[in-house]
């Protein structure tokens, strides 16, 4: 299994390139990252000319004309086409992203993908998530009661405790804002990452969970929580507009009023 590194040591050979068919105008170059397991050399940039007349406007799109029309090889994760499922994450133009949600025009000269930084790479665009979905599985991510409760019965919320929600329950665990932040990249192993950590204020937040103090000990750790210094990367690449920034300092502070 690969790594992806973007230090400028880092050796990226030029691969095959791809011609448009003649005839194209609006041609533009693709430049995806591949890597191989199972071949060497590795890694490299393969380009890709895309005529963009006939071509769907999001990068998803563009991804997905290769692999059905030009390269059956190229490997990325893909699901809803709808900024929803949080599948189709990736680094494209030096940005977390997710593909479907990027468009082409808002990318100026050759577009540049990469799989999310600092994760081992599987294959192409796919990375190893295997660590981050065992520290989200850790937080226990679903509602705890106290007493068994019926399945016929709801759990109630008033509008106001309901509202608290918003911001954190939108979340699709793309990774992009874990990936971008280097407090995560150098201490993956004991730093829950933004991603994680919003999910869990997303659960201290729901007035309907009774576990709340269990969580906030789980937390109340010198690595699990305290490795965030604030860069903002997370807040600034989240594709869906959250702040899993603010969700980390609400959490702090719920730990300094509880002392």
């Amino acid at each position: 299994m690969g790594w992806l590194n973007f230090s400028k040591n880092a050796k990226i050979s030029v691969g095959h390139t791809y011609k448009a068919r003649k005839g194209g105008v609006r041609i533009k170059n693709f430049k995806v990252y591949r890597y191989d397991p199972d071949k060497i050399p590795n890694p490299r940039l393969d380009t890709y000319e895309i005529d963009l007349d006939n071509c769907q406007p999001m990068v998803l799109d563009a991804l997905i004309k290769i692999k059905n029309e030009i390269d059956t090889t190229l490997t990325f994760r893909r699901s809803c086409r709808e900024g929803i499922c949080g599948s189709c994450s990736m680094n494209v133009d030096g940005t977390n992203t997710l593909a479907c949600l990027k468009s082409i025009s808002d990318i100026k000269g050759d577009v540049y993908i990469y799989p999310l930084p600092h994760m081992p790479v599987i294959k192409d665009l796919v990375p190893d998530l295997s660590s981050a979905y065992e520290q989200l599985t850790s937080i226990k991510p679903w509602l705890q009661v106290d007493k068994p409760h019926s399945i016929a019965k709801e759990h109630k919320q008033s509008p106001r405790e309901r509202d608290k929600l918003d911001g954190l329950w939108e979340c699709v665990l793309c990774f992009c804002c874990s990936t971008a932040c280097p407090s995560y990249w150098w201490n993956s192993k004991s730093f829950l990452g933004p991603a994680v950590l919003l999910q869990a204020y997303r659960w201290i937040s729901d007035s309907r969970d009774k576990q709340t103090e269990e969580r906030l000990n789980m937390l109340d750790e010198p690595f699990r929580l305290y490795r965030c210094h604030t860069i903002m990367n997370c807040t600034n690449t989240c594709p869906k507009g959250l702040n899993p920034a603010k969700a980390i300092a609400e959490v702090k502070k719920l730990l300094v009023l509880r002392k």
